[in-house]
Formats: C-alpha cells, structure tokens, sequence
C-alpha cells in the first residue's frame, strides 16, 4: 500500500461511524470559563475544570482532537524532553528540579486518571531510554547524569550491552529515563472529552473564536453564536494564533515529523529486542523511537524551521522518507520495510525548552498552554493542573517553573 503522506495515523485508523460530533452553539450558555482549543491539553482541562465543579465551555475551530494532536506520538514520559543540565543553567537548579519533579507527577497522574476513566486508547506501559550513539554523546550524556544526581533527581547511566539487550541499539552508553506509558492520543482526547461532558462540560465544534477584547473588568469573546463575557478565558492552541501575536515573539516554530512503518515481520521483530522502550537518542534533532501495536515502529524527529504552507506537502515527504533512512541506520534489519504513514507535527519551541502555562501581563483574564515542545503528551495534563490551580489561586510552586515571566 502507497504511504499516506500527510495523514495522522491515529486519526485515519479510527473508525468514522464512531467519532462524535458535538454541535455548534446556538446560544451562548452562561459558564464561568471558556477554553479555546479541542486537542488533547483542551480536553484535560475541560475534564479537570468541570470535575471541579467548574462551569466551563470548550470551543474548537474544527474537530476535537484533529489538529496538533493528531500528530502528537502518544507518549506520556516521566520527564520533559530537554537536558537537566542545559535547563539548570536557564532557569537555576530549584526551579529546572521542580519542573522534572512536576513532569514526573503529572505523568503517573495522566495515566491513573486514564484508566480510572476506563478511556480506551491502547495504553502500553513503557520503560525509556536516553541513547548515546557515539562517544561524544556518551560525554554529554554522563555529564546530564551527574547534574540530575546534584539536583537530587534519578539518573542511573547503562552500559552499551545493556541498551543493546533492552532495545537492539548498537549504542555507546544509555540513561535510564522514568518509566511512562504509550498511547492512541486521538482516542485519549475523545475519551477525555466525553469524561468531560458527563461532568457538565459544554463542547462546541466547528466553532472558532473569532475576536477577544477586554476591560479592567471583564472579557468578551466573540464566538459564531455572538459575543460571550467571561472572568475566564483559557487558551489551549498550543501556540499563539493571530488573537495573540505579540506574544509570538516568545518562541520559534518549527515542525517535527513522523514515520509509522508497514508491520515488521515476526522473524524480523525477534531480533529488535524486547520492543517495550521509548528510546530517544541524542542527535541533532533526536530521534524518539517507539513501538505501535507492538509490530509497528515509530520514529519522530528531522525538526526544522516550519515550512510555507507552500512546500508544507514537499517537506512532508522528503522528511519521512529521511527518517526511514535514519531509522534502518539505527535498526539495519528494518531496511526495505516502508512507511505506511508519514506527517508533520508543528510545535513552539521555548529557550529552555518548557512549556508556558499560565497568566500573562498584557492579557487579563486568560491562562495560556504554549510552547510544548516535547515529543511526549505529558504536558497536556500537567497545563490542565496548573491552569486550575491559577484559577482557583492555589498555585504550587512548582508552577513558577512554568510561568511567562522565568
């Protein structure tokens, strides 16, 4: 079968008759908060929010779930995908510490509030790995081991036999990551969603927000159903769009993209190792290598500046089939198996490579979700906790790691 460039495999695999639909506003209800954005960071806030006992809206320009969440690897990791060492010279050891010990929390909180939800989106436990490939990364990655250990953090450095036994990489060294869980993102939003409405929360499809303009007082939001007032606005896009471009300054965009494989043999897949790891090596961009079905491999990586929309087609193809290239390097048994999917994922990347989650000076009355540049979904639950916490006022200190003005 031809690739399917372009297309998100967790989207396309998921059967139409059962995607829902959640209608348009007719008239605007009275909440208390309203989130703009349906992907998954939207759809766990709206959860969290209306769990709470919070009145709250959700407002998605098109479909839940099928913008940057389609193309999201589904990868709830135990850690923020950056080195301690480099965020500790950024930010100061306390708050690069709480930020790791946050991402931690919020991983193993995701997916317990996954399964206590019962929401069916094939979540795998998943053991990771950090993967030096040669000997200059086996020096930087000993020197993240000893900065995470200073800052009292976990960090237990592997032998190269010991990852090559674990997941079939002719590596130098390793770094043993927390433990998470993989999953079908598409299916967690879905599932998250419906949590959501059955705990009173109101979700609008196919309904962008057009305009939001604010006094000292309160917001308006514009809406297709008319204007809305809140003491609330949430933004869950994941970067600013054009309602907020001053603050686009705060990031640059770029893309990563994705290749699924066709199914790898079974006699092939016997020699890959015992297929349960996350492994992301440190290349330049990495690799985040994992398995899907548990006969499917996954790589995510060959970031660059987005592309125009013009050459957006182009540069999907050409990245994918790189990645495939640099895949069968990695795994030469591979070689000749064929992508069946192949997409994009664009991102905002911060300097220190965290998320901002939170309020912003020059905007009143809104809490911000941007900048999660992490090829895993972790951050979708950990901005819906701290974005509850800011609105009810019971900031952690952890939070500060997260904040616009670090």
């Amino acid at each position: 079968m031809p690739t399917r460039y372009g297309r998100s495999p967790w989207v396309d695999q998921y059967p139409k008759s059962r995607i829902p639909s959640y209608r348009k506003p007719k008239t605007l209800p009275q909440v208390d908060v309203a989130i703009i954005g349906g992907g998954l960071t939207g759809c766990a806030t709206a959860y969290a929010f209306a769990a709470a006992g919070i009145k709250v809206a959700l407002f998605e320009a098109d479909r839940l779930g099928q913008g940057g969440t389609a193309g999201a690897s589904g990868w709830i990791a135990g850690e923020p995908n950056a080195d301690f060492a480099d965020v500790e010279k950024m930010v100061g050891k306390r708050a690069a510490r709480h930020a790791w010990q946050a991402w931690r929390r919020a991983a193993l909180d995701f997916t317990a509030l996954l399964r206590r939800l019962d929401v069916k989106c094939r979540l795998e436990p998943a053991s990771a790995l950090v993967a030096a490939l040669n000997q200059e990364q086996a020096v930087a990655l000993k020197r993240e081991q000893k900065s995470r250990k200073a800052a009292g953090l976990g960090a237990s450095l592997l032998s190269g036999r010991v990852v090559a036994a674990e997941a079939a990489i002719a590596a130098v060294a390793g770094l043993r990551g927390q433990d998470g869980v993989t999953i079908d993102p598409y299916r967690a939003t879905l599932g998250l969603a419906s949590a959501a409405a059955a705990r009173g929360a109101l979700i609008f499809e196919q309904s962008p927000v057009s305009k939001i303009t604010f006094t000292r007082k309160y917001a308006d939001m514009v809406t297709p159903a008319g204007p809305l007032r809140l003491q609330r606005i949430i933004v869950a896009t994941g970067m600013p769009t054009m309602l907020f471009k001053s603050l686009r300054r705060h990031f640059w965009f770029k893309s990563a993209y994705s290749a699924l494989t066709e199914p790898v043999p079974a006699k092939i897949r016997a020699m890959l190792g015992a297929r349960q790891a996350v492994v992301r090596d440190l290349g330049v961009p990495p690799h985040v290598i994992r398995w899907v079905d548990g006969d499917r491999l996954m790589v995510t990586g060959a970031d660059i500046d987005t592309p125009t929309p013009r050459l957006a087609e182009q540069a999907i193809v050409y990245r994918s089939n790189e990645l495939m290239y640099e895949l069968s390097t990695i795994y030469p048994d591979i070689s000749g198996i064929m992508p069946a999917y192949g997409w994009e994922s664009p991102y905002a990347l911060t300097a220190e490579r965290l998320p901002y989650l939170g309020p912003h000076r020059n905007f009143p009355f809104h809490l911000f979700a941007f900048g999660d540049s992490s090829p895993s979904v972790t951050g979708a639950y950990l901005a819906s906790r701290v974005l509850l916490r800011h609105h009810l006022g019971e900031n952690d200190a952890a939070d500060d790691a997260f904040g616009f003005h670090r």
